[in-house]
């Protein structure tokens, strides 16, 4: 029989798509109460590789993404989505969202992300949550999969994916 096995901690990080800076903010503050001090904000990138969310949001959306200083056991991601979100539906108005949050984690090798919708390549985590491994690290940089979404492709996400990887790695160095 094999012993159990621990794994390390991972790097919480969380997307956003908006239209209002304020919503944004007001979600980073009740983020950063929830999990733990925000260590890395990117910039707002323009949000235009779907209209999945144009319906829902309107136009001229922005992308950003953050992560959080403290690691977190992978096995809490369903638990952290379902946390997301309540706090989507508290900044709702009119029943409508007006932020969406994409909760994930980065570890040396993969970037996963939380998700409620289920496909052939995700796999259930319980309580309603599926997982998704959208990016994984080789050579020294992120790569995609055929699923992976067509905004995780760029250059510009894979740049931000690899500064906070290397904040990760940084701090399970120092472990």
């Amino acid at each position: 029989m094999k012993r159990k096995k621990t794994f390390p901690p991972v790097k919480l990080i969380a997307g956003f798509i908006y239209k209002s800076e304020d919503i944004l903010n007001k979600a980073e503050s009740l983020l950063e109460k929830k999990f733990s001090k925000i260590d890395f904000k990117s910039q707002p990138l323009d949000f235009i590789h779907t209209d999945y969310y144009r319906e829902e949001f309107g136009d001229n959306l922005k992308r950003k993404f953050i992560s959080f200083q403290r690691l977190i056991q992978p096995a809490l991601l369903a638990r952290i989505k379902n946390a997301t979100n309540k706090i989507e539906k508290r900044l709702s108005r009119e029943n409508r969202r007006q932020i969406n949050i994409d909760p994930g984690y980065i570890s040396q090798g993969k970037l996963v992300l939380a998700t409620t919708k289920d496909y052939r390549h995700r796999i259930y985590l319980g309580k309603g949550i599926f997982a998704e491994v959208t990016l994984y690290y080789q050579d020294g940089d992120f790569r995609a999969w055929d699923w992976t979404y067509p905004d995780y492709k760029t250059k510009d996400y894979i740049r931000i994916f690899n500064k906070i990887r290397k904040l990760y790695a940084e701090q399970i160095k120092n472990k």
